[in-house]
């Protein structure tokens, strides 16, 4: 039993607070501390409600590295459990430089004032870090998280080679509302409205955004939705870590009502990113916007509905063609009773405790920067069956892979 620092205190860290409560034999005493101490005491009063175990609380600007490492200090953490915000990652790296602890995050740096992310930030760390014999995981969320370690199961176990890959993320839930995002309203937006990239013939290939989408039929009668092509940071590191990859592409499902609150938004200029003068103050339109959409960690009470969310791949074994669907459905009535959750932050929340048992355990814990698939898969999938997120594994024929059949 190990000490830990949780910091961030919106849907996802409620999520990883609850589940690693729930493994007291794992996780020592934990700390969650955010900008806002209130938002932390509200989740550890939860924790306490549901499972008994005490969470310190603590006050902390991510943004201050000197006093990031104070508290890393004084809580004694050996891990730092990042489910802040991107903007963080370096800083919160750094203090952990400084006071001698692993990092562990769910989603890549970018800017803040850029709508850009990518792992070469992060990356630029590998060295410091494996001098100062310190672990830093990249990306144990689901996606990038769980589909990366599909992948690496998946080349381990079903394939010799991996020649296509199609990441795709669906999310059949229903919350009620005219609209709001299922994670961090800024994230999410600068997300997609991003340019496209997918990988093929040797390179990343940009197109607009949004501008490639089909239908979809998940299994299981979660039910048919229009999924749109977009970038993902996992591809980045997976076509760099498998270089058998001939083609990779990430996937997304939108309801119309979203796409046409989003055109709207950006027609009127709410998605900007950068400074506009209002009433003698300097606002950010999409920090604005962010603040008066409902918070995605109170959406829990009235989605109703299921995820889908995995890989198609395509590859061989023994010179022979081969094809799986491998994925995990996750039901958001089912995790609001057991965390208070909807299952968006659920599905990032339980692979970011997973993440952190296998570092803890010392199975994934070796110094350097290492994305999530370059370790070994085989016990982390196994937990996933056991946490919350169990998956399935699929034979498809090559054409059911190439068209997206997979029922």
């Amino acid at each position: 039993m190990k000490p830990v620092l949780l910091i961030g205190a919106g849907g996802v860290g409620s999520v990883v607070a609850h589940k690693c409560a729930m493994l007291p034999e794992v996780f020592g005493p934990i700390t969650l501390a955010s900008r806002t101490l209130s938002k932390c005491d509200a989740i550890a009063t939860q924790v306490k409600q549901r499972s008994g175990r005490e969470l310190a609380t603590a006050q902390v600007d991510a943004d201050d590295v000197r006093q990031t490492a104070e508290l890393i200090r004084r809580t004694g953490a050996k891990l730092l459990i990042n489910v802040a915000l991107p903007y963080q990652d370096l800083t919160l790296m750094d203090a952990c430089l400084e006071a001698g602890c692993d990092y562990m995050d769910t989603a890549n740096y970018e800017p803040k004032d850029v709508a850009k992310f990518e792992y070469s930030w992060q990356w630029a760390y590998q060295d410091r870090f494996a001098a100062a014999g310190l672990t830093a995981l990249l990306g144990s969320g689901f996606d990038p998280g769980v589909t990366n370690v599909f992948t690496a199961w998946a080349l381990k176990h079903q394939f010799d080679e991996i020649h296509t890959l199609d990441i795709i993320d669906v999310n059949g839930g229903n919350h009620g509302k005219a609209f709001a995002t299922n994670f961090n309203p800024e994230i999410n937006i600068r997300e997609v409205t991003a340019p496209c990239r997918h990988y093929e013939g040797g390179g990343f290939v940009e197109t607009a955004a949004m501008s490639q989408h089909q239908a979809f039929t998940c299994p299981q009668a979660v039910g048919t939705f229009e999924i749109y092509r977009m970038y993902h940071e996992e591809l980045e590191s997976l076509v760099k870590h498998l270089p058998s990859l001939r083609r990779a592409q990430f996937w997304m499902s939108f309801s119309p009502n979203y796409l046409k609150h989003l055109e709207v938004l950006q027609n009127v200029g709410m998605t900007r990113i950068d400074p506009v003068l209002y009433q003698g103050l300097q606002i950010v339109p999409l920090q604005f916007l962010k603040a008066v959409l409902p918070d995605p960690g109170d959406l829990g009470k009235s989605t109703k509905g299921k995820t889908c969310i995995g890989n198609v791949m395509t590859g061989l074994k023994d010179g022979q063609p081969k094809a799986i669907y491998i994925y995990n459905i996750c039901d958001h009535e089912a995790c609001f009773a057991e965390v208070g959750s909807q299952a968006i932050s659920y599905t990032t929340g339980v692979p970011a405790m997973l993440g952190a048992k296998q570092i803890l355990a010392g199975e994934w814990r070796k110094p350097g920067v290492w994305n999530i698939e370059q370790h070994d898969p085989d016990a982390f999938m196994a937990d996933l069956q056991v946490h919350g997120l169990p998956w399935t594994c699929r034979e498809l024929t090559p054409a059911q892979a190439a068209s997206f059949q997979v029922v």
